[in-house]
């Protein structure tokens, strides 16, 4: 697997939420940006385990991506957050990266990876980036392909 690729492919399918009207759109990149443009979503940190299946058939990539939105307004923001990190529904981000996993029998993020899974969000905090402050969380996502 191709990590910028997967990252790059994770982002394309967040862009896919609906945030209530008047919000805007979920800005999204494949990597950590320099700047911030709230609400935001990004790929940050990962790990490989390799060799999880003999003759380099299987890694298994743990994914760290943040979302960070504006705390102009503490709770308006946490609402946003708390929209896109529901289990589904059109702001969810776990329904959105999910729906890339495709069809039953086919391989996930057109075909750049087995499988994925959003396992769990964590870390639902207050943000610095940039010296910018933010309300945040971070969605851990499984992702196992070809090694």
């Amino acid at each position: 697997m191709e990590a910028s690729a997967i990252r790059n492919a994770i982002a394309d399918a967040a862009r896919a939420v609906v945030l209530p009207e008047g919000i805007g759109k979920l800005t999204c990149t494949g990597y950590v940006p320099g700047a911030v443009t709230a609400p935001h979503f990004f790929c940050g940190e990962y790990t490989v385990d390799y060799d999880r299946a003999m003759g380099r058939g299987l890694d298994a990539v743990e994914l760290t991506c943040r979302v960070l939105v504006s705390r102009a307004d503490d709770r308006a923001g946490q609402r946003i957050l708390d929209s896109l990190l529901a289990g589904s529904g059109p702001s969810s981000l776990k329904a959105a990266i999910e729906a890339a996993r495709g069809a039953p029998g086919d391989y996930a993020l057109g075909g750049l990876a087995h499988d994925l899974h959003v396992m769990r969000m964590q870390g639902y905090r207050w943000y610095e980036h940039q010296g910018v402050d933010y309300v945040g969380a971070e969605l851990i996502i499984k992702i196992i392909g070809e090694g």
